[in-house]
């Protein structure tokens, strides 16, 4: 009989973990997404690139505080999948990849010319 008891104690156990887990994972998806924005951008469209995060930074004139956060404007030229984008980069970033995360995209106010 002990055994018995053992296991429907320790399912209920389980049981009770697995709802407050649910909770949880529900009340910090709703807390992580209050400040997230889903970003889309048009073919077209100027972005500034984010480089503080590259380790390439040293290439941008000024290196470390004052190095620049983001670099450009640069134009998309198409969408490559649902996050992600392909930019006309100056010929000065010839070294650096073409393809881009939308994270690390910020919309310019600048206007194509």
């Amino acid at each position: 009989m002990l055994g018995l008891e053992l296991v429907q104690t320790t399912n209920a156990a389980i049981q009770k973990v697995k709802v407050r887990m649910l909770t949880t994972q529900s009340r910090q998806k709703s807390y992580a997404n209050e400040w997230r924005r889903d970003l889309e951008f048009d073919v077209g469209d100027m972005v500034f690139l984010k480089v503080a995060l590259m380790k390439t930074v040293l290439r941008f004139e000024k290196k470390g505080k004052l190095s620049p956060r983001f670099v450009g404007p640069f134009e998309i030229l198409e969408p490559i999948g649902p996050v992600a984008y392909h930019l006309a980069l100056a010929p000065s970033f010839s070294a650096m990849h073409d393809v881009f995360h939308v994270s690390m995209l910020r919309m310019s106010q600048i206007r194509r010319m």
